[in-house]
């Protein structure tokens, strides 16, 4: 009985592992996609989701790096998206 329940246990241990191995992977793969996007193709890709685009030159820099900081929270942006989406907005 003690030997059946090691198994599952064993089973169980090996699973997780194999689904968070997964995960990690997954995330890099993520980032590396990420990373090969410039700042126009994120602004477009994640800012036309839920709104039409501004201009770039409707909002001063200063207003853009605040807009960034705000969008980052809202659409869940990582750090590296905003700063590309924030350099193509304020070029």
């Amino acid at each position: 009985m003690k030997t059946s329940s090691i198994k599952k246990i064993t089973w169980v241990i090996i699973a997780g592992t194999g689904l968070l191995l997964a995960g990690i992977l997954n995330g890099c793969v993520e980032s590396q996609k990420v990373a090969a996007k410039s700042g126009v193709q994120l602004w477009a890709e994640n800012c036309q989701r839920c709104h039409n685009t501004p201009s770039p030159n409707s909002f001063s820099h200063d207003q853009w790096i605040t807009i960034g900081m705000h969008m980052q929270t809202r659409a869940q942006l990582t750090e590296k998206e905003k700063e590309k989406i924030v350099a193509f907005l304020t070029q």
